[in-house]
């Protein structure tokens, strides 16, 4: 606004307007510059005040949309302008359309798989993925050697496992160690373990989520000790290992093959059932001798056991 324009609006009681928001274009600046001069009042306008409306107030120029994301350098905007100029419209599209996912916990499975012996059975003793751990006495890991060229494994751990923590002890595990001394191995020299960690209540039968809540484990054992053979002993475990519903009787008496690796296993009669049943003591004496003469066969490695 010219200097002439300003006092004359102060002679007439008016107080001068000027726009807070600069022109967004050189162009709007030059247009706005050009104002006509007003008329110069009469000297009567000065003793009374004027009937004559206020003139009217420019529009503040609409913000020039090019010039949102990058006001001009040489524009001295207000900070509220600064900051109104530099928000995106809600309308703009640039919002997010989705819900980002939380993170999804990482999988039981594939957190066991890559723990070695002492985070492995540090989790088996803390355990509480099935109800078990509320009527057990321990969990019962396993024993014995930890790269052994054999495997057995058993169902569950009886009573005397669950007070004493070791699999197969008692008269079962007695009868297990002449079985394996017949052989030429002595139990120091294998790894034995259960498909189960907790004893079952009163030895019944396991239910297929603890059988699921344990098995886990079992894979990481298999994979940690990397037995050349596999000796299952009863029938829950040598259904669970194979994934069969057929009894030990049709599974027992040939060479079956465990995972991607294709350990060669062999399947026989629980010891607790031979004690049970002495009758059958021949067939599991076949059994081991076809584990046996299958180990022999098998590609030899440092540190097999020889017989």
């Amino acid at each position: 606004m010219k200097e002439r324009q300003r006092q004359y609006l102060h002679a007439m009681g008016i107080q001068p307007w000027e726009p807070r928001y600069p022109p967004a274009s050189t162009e709007r600046a030059a247009a706005t510059d050009v104002t006509p001069e007003a008329p110069a009042p009469q000297a009567a306008a000065e003793d009374k005040p004027s009937s004559e409306p206020s003139p009217p107030v420019a529009a503040v120029p609409a913000p020039d949309p090019a010039a949102r994301e990058s006001p001009p350098a040489d524009t001295d905007i207000p900070q509220e302008y600064a900051d109104w100029a530099m928000m995106v419209p809600e309308d703009s599209g640039n919002e997010l359309d989705f819900e980002l996912e939380p993170p999804r916990p990482e999988d039981r499975s594939a957190r066991i798989g890559r723990m070695d012996w002492g985070a492995l059975e540090a989790e088996v003793k803390d355990c509480n993925a099935c109800e078990l751990h509320r009527t057990r006495t321990q969990a019962v890991f396993g024993v014995g050697q930890r790269q052994a060229a054999w495997m057995i494994i058993g169902e569950a751990p009886g009573a005397d496992e669950d007070r004493l923590g070791e699999p197969f002890v008692g008269r079962a595990g007695k009868l297990l160690d002449a079985m394996l001394l017949a052989l030429g191995l002595r139990r120091e020299q294998i790894y034995i373990t259960n498909v189960l960690k907790s004893r079952p209540p009163k030895n019944r039968d396991p239910k297929p989520e603890e059988m699921q809540a344990c098995w886990p484990y079992l894979q990481r054992q298999i994979e940690l000790v990397g037995p050349k053979i596999l000796l299952s002993v009863g029938r829950i475990a040598t259904q669970t290992l194979l994934r069969s519903d057929l009894n030990i009787g049709r599974l027992r008496g040939r060479v079956h093959r465990f995972g991607a690796a294709a350990i060669p296993l062999v399947a026989t009669y629980h010891p607790a059932y031979l004690l049970r049943s002495p009758l059958q003591k021949r067939k599991a004496w076949e059994d081991l001798q076809l584990a046996y003469h299958t180990f022999v066969a098998a590609p030899r490695r440092g540190g097999d056991i020889d017989s």
